[in-house]
C-alpha cells in the first residue's frame, strides 16, 4: 500500500459530501431562483476577497518576496 494520501473528495464521505452540496445547490436554485437572482450581485462582490484570500494562500503571503541573488 502506498503512502500517499489521496484527495478528501476522492473518498467515499467526500463523494457523499459532494452528492450532497450538488443535491442541496439544485434544490436552492430551482426553489429560490427569485432570491438568488436578486442576491446575485452582491455574491459576485463578495467573491472578490474571498478569492483574494484563498488564492494567496500559495506564495506566502505579501511580504518577503525576496531571491536568492547567489547565483549572479
Amino acid at each position: 500500500m502506498s503512502d500517499s494520501k489521496r484527495s478528501f473528495w476522492l473518498t467515499p464521505n467526500g463523494l457523499a459530501a459532494a452528492g450532497f452540496v450538488a443535491a442541496v445547490s439544485y434544490f436552492l436554485l430551482t426553489e429560490h431562483r427569485a432570491h438568488f437572482i436578486y442576491a446575485l450581485p452582491f455574491l459576485i462582490l463578495l467573491l472578490c476577497p474571498v478569492m483574494h484570500i484563498f488564492m494567496h494562500r500559495g506564495h506566502d503571503g505579501h511580504g518577503g518576496h525576496h531571491e536568492n541573488k547567489e547565483d549572479e
